[in-house]
């Protein structure tokens, strides 16, 4: 289970403090597919960052599997199973698909177990394993690919910040697929998903409802969706893939 205690976080704004995160207190627990929902602004990416070690508390802790995290690393929290996909992932000139899928496993790969991994993200192995990770690569297929080093990992806490943004229409169905599959299968995997897309929060098995900074609701799926889908702020929570 992953516990944040009084979480707060200030970023500087012009020379003055901006609180972004607001005294948060929650529970994410185990072996769910979790998503974090809320209007724009409202801290929902800070969050996944502080829950990755991108950024770093300035008040209250984090504890995971009932230890203190809060003074960890991201890599120092990546070597205990917690892994984060960027809204924007990276793209590195001269290394290949398969490079990468090794770097994330820890060890060298075969070909063939590499190609599991892209098999299992809707990919076709021959066509991506040799490919490098640039320019040449959409959005939609660094997305999944990135979601394949994730599985390479085997991290046990995922955390996926925006995976809808900047990909079409096409690649989010696939990306829903992907979701649907790890939410079905992946049962010793707890995944948390940052997204206000209404087909990503229709398959998840706990909704977090974040606004200015705070959490204003947690629960499950069916109880919270029908709420934020009437509230005020639906077309920020839930806008229409265009």
């Amino acid at each position: 289970m992953l516990k944040l205690q009084n979480i707060s976080f200030v970023a500087p704004d012009g020379g003055k403090a901006a609180e972004i995160i607001r005294g948060i207190d929650l529970d994410i627990p185990s072996d769910k597919f979790v998503v974090i929902t809320g209007p724009n602004g409202g801290g929902k990416s800070t969050l996944a960052k502080l829950i990755a070690g991108i950024e770093k508390p300035t008040g209250g802790r984090l504890f995971y599997e009932d230890e203190d995290i809060t003074e960890l690393s991201i890599t120092e929290r990546a070597r205990k199973g917690i892994g984060f996909a960027f809204q924007q992932p990276v793209r590195f000139k001269g290394l290949t698909v398969l490079d990468l899928l090794r770097i994330a496993a820890g060890r060298k790969l075969s070909v063939s177990e590499a190609c599991e991994y892209l098999s299992e993200v809707g990919l076709c192995a021959k066509d991506y394993i040799k490919r490098e990770v640039n320019a040449s690569l959409s959005g939609g297929e660094l997305k999944r690919i990135e979601i394949a080093t994730v599985l390479a990992r085997d991290v046990k806490l995922a955390v996926f910040d925006e995976p809808e943004a900047g990909i079409d229409l096409w690649s989010f169905n696939n990306l829903i697929r992907i979701f649907e599959k790890m939410r079905v299968t992946e049962k010793k995997r707890t995944v948390i998903v940052i997204s206000h897309q209404e087909r990503i929060l229709n398959i998840a098995d706990e909704i977090i409802v974040l606004s200015d900074g705070q959490v204003i609701d947690q629960g499950s799926k069916e109880r919270v969706l029908p709420e934020i889908m009437g509230a005020k702020f639906t077309a920020d929570i839930c806008p229409k893939m265009e």
